[in-house]
């Protein structure tokens, strides 16, 4: 619950951030007439995000054991790409977002109202495909759905009001700082759906060391309780966890976070005498 709960509330946040920039925009800039395409491009980039969810899980469940295995192993990989390279681009990006959206509002306005839907469509999807994807092999690594499904929905909420209330200046938010804990809490759930999809190549016989533990605890926690599907939806622990898992989810961890914790590099004018 908490991991989908954060997944949720980051994503959303993010997606409701970008709608707010684009419509306090064309408002304050006089071009209500501009909403309704924006509202457009928003609507069809969230029929797209609904559309691959139900898709990612429609084929899994249509797949044959093997075939699940490699299908879950494989969009974990790939959500963990995707998650991985967002909260660095979200980092990077975040100070010039604004005047960017801007820049594509009155780039569009060249083009008509369909560039602008295009540009409000992309700006959202981005973030709702993403969500999809990474609620999707999350999904996969704990036991109680239900709980999950819960968390999804209160970060969505969560993320909506907020997003309003940051709009109308009803609350002040420390974005810079919200951006980095949510991301390093982010990037510690992807280690663990990267665990997961190393699991899987396991199960498949492409990754070695299936049966080499570097722990077994399953005798006194099953699976499916209460702090293993805690565990295993936070950080991505498992009741009996292989030593490429292990070794994968430190390098992992320990790579990742020491390059998104580094402060950003300021140049320095030089003077030319």
């Amino acid at each position: 619950m908490l991991s989908t709960f954060l997944i949720a509330l980051r994503e959303g946040l993010e997606a409701a951030l970008i709608i707010g920039i684009l419509v306090a925009y064309v408002v304050k800039t006089g071009r209500k007439n501009l909403l309704l395409p924006i509202w457009t491009g928003v609507g069809i980039a969230l029929a797209a995000s609904f559309a691959l969810g139900g898709f990612l899980s429609f084929t899994s469940a249509e797949l044959t054991p093997r075939g699940e295995q490699f299908f879950a192993g494989t969009t974990s990989f790939i959500a963990v790409a995707l998650v991985t390279w967002m909260v660095f681009w979200m980092k990077r990006a975040a100070r010039t977002l604004r005047d960017e959206l801007h820049g594509k509002v009155d780039n569009a306005l060249t083009a008509g109202p369909i560039a602008l839907a295009a540009a409000a469509f992309f700006a959202v999807a981005r973030e709702g495909l993403e969500t999809a994807l990474f609620v999707y092999t999350n999904f996969k690594t704990v036991a109680a759905t239900s709980s999950a499904s819960i968390g999804l929905i209160l970060g969505l909420t969560f993320a909506v009001v907020l997003g309003y209330l940051i709009y109308n200046r009803s609350v002040k938010l420390n974005l810079g700082k919200f951006f980095t804990i949510t991301g390093i809490a982010l990037i510690i759930v992807a280690a663990g759906v990267l665990s997961y999809g190393v699991h899987e190549y396991q199960e498949l016989g492409w990754l070695p060391g299936n049966t080499s533990y570097a722990w077994d605890i399953s005798s006194f926690m099953a699976k499916d309780s209460i702090a293993g599907s805690l565990l295993a939806g936070t950080i991505g622990f498992d009741v009996n966890t292989s030593w490429v898992q292990l070794l994968l989810w430190l390098a992992y961890l320990g790579i990742t976070l020491r390059l998104y914790t580094q402060p950003a590099r300021v140049k320095t004018a030089q003077l030319v005498k």
